[in-house]
């Protein structure tokens, strides 16, 4: 007879299921998920907030703030591993920056001369570009001011993928924006899958002793990982057959027409808006030209939502908590356009002469805003353990304690 959980030795310890629905407040209900698109407008505030400055300890701030939230509220998931790949695609943008301002030279000017390659001669079509010459310190800080800026932009973009749930996200989508969506959650979803079944191989293999490093371990590991990806999107394919995707309803012509007017000038209007505002000449009308693509384009997917009709189950809403997150990002990408504009030399250090940057205190608060979501949102749970016993149980079968598969070598 089974033993029940209570009276379970160590070996038959349960721990809590994962999952943020199941999450317990303390009068006994389930507490509600957080929204998805929260976590998406608060990295999006972050990175904004990062395009508005190269002061390296500003920027730094921003990727402390970033990881210690994705630290703590990161949920224990395949999708939610992903952090670490943008970190490392982060520093890999850094350095082929600074690659790039060493071969390729730098429009800045400099004193301080690291040290010299041999030039290349270029034809007289190729003037302004040069391979090799004087590499100064101030090209080289100059380079990594702007490679750091992209990357703090990366890195906040992995946050929000370790962070909110995409097919949750999906599910908050408006109907209009459904089948492009299904196509973003998929290409979203790939990378921490694929990640999850590398490192699952990999380790497969030291258990077995055999090599999981260099040319041959990525060949015997690459055919199982394309393998996996291949049944998935079949699957995923035959699943969405099953559901009646791409099906639409029908609406007149006239919606459909004013739909795609609305939508298309819509977007024109936000690309208009956005260009007035990042010029100095299109400050006087970009944020009205910005306001009116953004009304425009929000009633163009209303009613394109009446080609998709879909229901949901358990919508995800916007509690006070998802307010306070997204408007934490917000908050901290307004702060810092204000700094840009207030104090511009400090949020954008110079290099000629080249001085220390120095951290100026009110925009550093700003960052801290950011951090709110560590303190306004539940903790994740502990990751989903079956009960540990001597052996698999009835309802695991008997591939419970198999190995994962691979292909022989």
């Amino acid at each position: 007879m089974a033993r029940s959980a209570a009276g379970a030795g160590p070996r038959g310890a349960v721990r809590v299921r994962a999952g943020a629905a199941g999450v317990r407040a303390l009068g006994g209900r389930p507490r509600p998920p957080l929204h998805p698109g929260a976590w998406w407008l608060w990295a999006l505030g972050l990175g904004t907030a990062a395009t508005r400055t190269t002061n390296p300890l500003l920027l730094a701030l921003l990727l402390a703030v970033s990881a210690y939230v994705v630290t703590a509220r990161r949920p224990h998931a395949p999708w939610a591993r992903s952090y670490g790949a943008f970190v490392k695609l982060a520093l890999a943008v850094l350095v082929v920056r600074l690659v790039f301002a060493v071969v390729l030279g730098s429009p800045v000017p400099g004193t301080r001369v690291l040290l010299t390659l041999p030039e290349v001669p270029l034809p007289d079509w190729a003037q302004g570009i040069r391979l090799g010459g004087r590499v100064t310190a101030e090209a080289l800080v100059f380079a990594l001011y702007d490679g750091l800026k992209l990357a703090t932009l990366l890195v906040c973009v992995g946050a929000a993928n370790a962070l909110a749930n995409p097919s949750r996200l999906l599910k908050a989508l408006p109907g209009a924006l459904y089948e492009a969506g299904v196509a973003v959650v998929v290409a979203l979803t790939f990378a921490p899958h694929l990640i999850a079944d590398v490192q699952r191989l990999r380790a497969a293999r030291r258990l077995r002793g055999r090599p999981d490093r260099g040319i041959r371990g990525l060949l015997h590991v690459g055919l199982p990982v394309l393998e996996g990806a291949l049944e998935r999107s079949v699957a995923l394919a035959a699943a969405m057959d099953s559901r009646g995707y791409g099906r639409t309803a029908e609406v007149p012509a006239a919606v459909r027409r004013t739909t795609g007017a609305l939508t298309l000038g819509g977007l024109l209007g936000v690309c208009a808006g956005t260009y007035g505002l990042l010029t100095a000449a299109g400050g006087t009308y970009g944020l009205p030209v910005l306001l009116a693509g953004l009304v425009a384009a929000v009633g163009g997917l209303l009613l394109g939502g009446r080609r998709s009709p879909r229901t949901r189950y358990r919508p995800d809403r916007w509690d006070v908590r998802a307010v306070l997150v997204a408007g934490s990002g917000a908050a901290v990408a307004a702060l810092l356009a204000l700094a840009s504009v207030r104090d511009p030399a400090a949020l954008h250090p110079g290099v000629v002469p080249l001085t220390a940057p120095a951290l100026p205190l009110w925009p550093a608060a700003a960052c801290l805003l950011g951090l709110l979501p560590a303190f306004a949102t539940p903790a994740p749970e502990g990751p989903s353990v079956t009960p540990t016993s001597q052996g698999p149980s009835a309802s695991e079968g008997p591939s419970a304690s198999r190995a994962p598969v691979e292909e022989p070598s």
